[in-house]
């Protein structure tokens, strides 16, 4: 192992230590110090122009991709500093890229039946990888789970007797319950008895599996529901080798907010007290992240800006 491999090794192994978890910045940064030892320019450390030339590597991607590149080699190049002072730092700004939080796509009750009813479709040996993917699109809708906590599911996390989901080590580290709705509880039981008789799944650990019983993966996943939303047009179908852009499985929590949201200020109900309460089941860490639905969607703004209407008409009465 090269002194620039050891490094990496004990950079990802202190990170790890310090409760991060690490998948794509680590392959990067192992593909990083193979560049920079492939190069063969004699160099056993970072420098700015190598950090550069791997961070525009990829053609045809957004600049936002370039410059994440760069900040994960800008993490690393920090932590090495201390030991090697040879090593230079990317500065910030040096590949700018404009941050912006995508719009949320809200998903109609019709769009949703559709890509159902496309992932009963799929390609299935023995049937399971459909179920998997209706069964998964479901839960995303009725729960409002980011995807990679479904994906994260093990056996012993759904409880369909009492009804509890435990979500463990999710986004920042934070734990919680999620409790099912009766739909969800009958549709969750019904794919376990499926996966469990089929064969090689019904000793894993993981809740949506394969049909080869390995825990469905993100890629893929993101991938087969990219395909899913090509057949029922909700995105383009693009240039080989490319996923296009449109909904992600994402949105399903968005929609999820969204219409809880809309449900109370359509009730009347006073949402500022309410929304806490839907921040700590969405596992939010600042309330703000779910003020942020009302910003982002158009008829929240406007129910929102409708009831502070009438607060104030109120007042002045």
């Amino acid at each position: 192992m090269s002194a620039l491999h050891h490094a990496l090794t004990e950079y990802l192994r202190t990170r790890r230590a310090l409760g991060t978890k690490l998948g794509w910045p680590e392959s990067s940064l192992r593909q990083f110090v193979d560049f920079i030892e492939a190069e063969g320019e004699g160099e056993d450390f970072v420098t700015i122009a190598s950090a550069m030339r791997w961070a525009i590597q990829p053609v045809g991607v957004q600049r936002a991709t370039h410059a994440r590149r760069l900040g994960i080699v800008r993490g690393f190049a920090l932590w090495l500093q201390a030991t090697d002072a040879r090593t230079q730092v990317p500065p910030h700004g040096v590949l700018p890229a404009r941050q912006r939080r995508p719009l949320p796509h809200i998903y109609s009750e019709r769009e949703i039946a559709d890509l159902i009813g496309a992932a009963g479709k799929l390609h299935s040996a023995v049937g399971l990888r459909r179920v998997t993917f209706q069964t998964l699109i479901g839960l995303l809708v009725s729960t409002g789970l980011r995807p990679g906590e479904a994906l994260s599911l093990d056996v012993a996390d759904v409880n369909l007797v009492s009804g509890i989901m435990a979500v463990r080590e999710s986004k920042f580290g934070k734990s919680r319950f999620v409790p099912l709705e009766h739909s969800a509880r009958v549709a969750l039981a019904a794919y376990a008895e499926l996966r469990g008789a089929t064969r090689h799944c019904y000793e894993a650990r993981a809740f949506f599996v394969t049909e080869h019983g390995s825990r469905l993966c993100a890629c893929t996943t993101r991938l087969t529901f990219a395909k899913l939303c090509q057949t029922t047009g909700l995105r383009r179908k693009p240039i080989v080798g490319r996923c296009g852009s449109g909904p992600r499985l994402q949105d399903f929590r968005h929609t999820f907010a969204t219409r809880r949201l809309v449900e109370w200020y359509r009730a009347g109900l006073d949402v500022d007290r309410l929304i806490p309460r839907l921040a700590t089941y969405l596992g939010h860490v600042r309330v703000a992240e779910t003020y942020w639905y009302i910003q982002a969607v158009p008829e929240l703004l406007r129910l929102a800006t409708e009831r502070m209407e009438r607060v104030a008409q109120s007042g002045v009465q």
